[in-house]
């Protein structure tokens, strides 16, 4: 078997809950998009597969005309939506070696443990981001009609912020939190944004109890989170200009399930001597994660992804 890169000699049983809480601790403040999906959060028991249906009963038609006396008018029939989802699995793992309790001079299993926290995390992130970016509800800044036409001018500002919110409530999506949207951004466009005169800080906010994890202000009736794990197309622009994903998001409009819990998580400990005959030298230990779980656009018209550029 060939040498490995990574090394350590020896995992204690009670380490686990050293790493459990590593986890757990560097895992959450990154969950912003997962965070705003858990309220709708709709688990599937055990032993009851891995696929889920979401029911909506559609909305009835405002009847053409009124009534006229003595005639039963013919009625109206009911219609439901369905989005189907499927769990997945993630996770991965590093091997060590027994070597590095003798030998090294680093801390490798917390540093092993605070990586494959953060890669759990970002995971969890991406498979998100991969869903709820991934509509059909757009807004080309600049009025383009797609990514290939945004120039590096068209920059993401407090005018497009008014028409999405206005577009928003015209398609009737109720506000995230009862009286705002929710907007996520990338740092590089957020700077746009911030140079806004009506651009208000968290710390002036009326409520200031209820800041979201990494909210940076409020605009226009949309409350931003700032987060690196917004998506950017990079060339794809016009002139291969860099191009910017924002979302803003409503009530319902998208969910996060899983088996009974199983997006946490779970740490896994492989001890030396846990392998076996397939390590008959107890020279081997290792440290991984997994989690299942899905997200699943529910409200199509209640994410709309913004394409733009940044002025940089």
């Amino acid at each position: 078997m060939p040498e490995l890169d990574n090394s350590y000699a020896k995992m204690p049983s009670q380490n686990k809950t050293f790493y459990d809480r590593t986890l757990l601790e560097r895992l959450l403040p990154l969950l912003v998009f997962m965070e705003h999906g858990q309220k709708y959060k709709k688990p599937i028991p055990r032993n009851e597969g891995a696929t889920i249906n979401f029911r909506r009963f559609n909305s009835l038609p405002v009847p053409a005309q009124s009534l006229v006396e003595g005639v039963t008018p013919s009625g109206t029939n009911l219609s439901v939506s369905q989005i189907i989802a499927t769990v997945k699995q993630e996770g991965d793992f590093v091997e060590l070696t027994d070597l590095i309790d003798m030998m090294g001079i680093d801390p490798v299993v917390t540093e092993t443990t605070e990586l494959l926290s953060e890669q759990a995390a970002q995971t969890a992130e991406v498979r998100v981001r991969d869903v709820i970016f991934n509509g059909t509800n757009v807004y080309y800044v600049g009025g383009h009609a797609d990514r290939g036409d945004v120039e590096q001018g068209d920059v993401f500002t407090g005018t497009e912020v008014r028409r999405i919110r206005q577009v928003m409530a015209r398609n009737n999506v109720k506000p995230a939190d009862g009286k705002d949207y929710i907007g996520w951004i990338h740092p590089d466009a957020a700077y746009d944004l911030k140079g806004h005169a009506e651009w208000r800080e968290p710390n002036l906010y009326v409520d200031v109890a209820n800041i979201m994890n990494g909210e940076i202000g409020r605009l226009y009736g949309v409350r931003w989170i700032e987060t690196t794990m917004c998506p950017i197309w990079e060339g794809e622009g016009d002139g291969g200009a860099d191009v910017y994903g924002s979302l803003v998001v409503g009530a319902n409009a998208y969910g996060i399930t899983d088996i009974q819990g199983s997006a946490a998580p779970e740490v896994i400990v492989k001890q030396l001597g846990d392998g076996g005959t397939s390590d008959p030298l107890n020279q081997r230990s290792s440290v991984g994660w997994k989690f299942l779980m899905t997200a699943v656009r529910l409200q199509e018209l209640g994410l709309m992804r913004i394409e733009h550029c940044a002025s940089l």
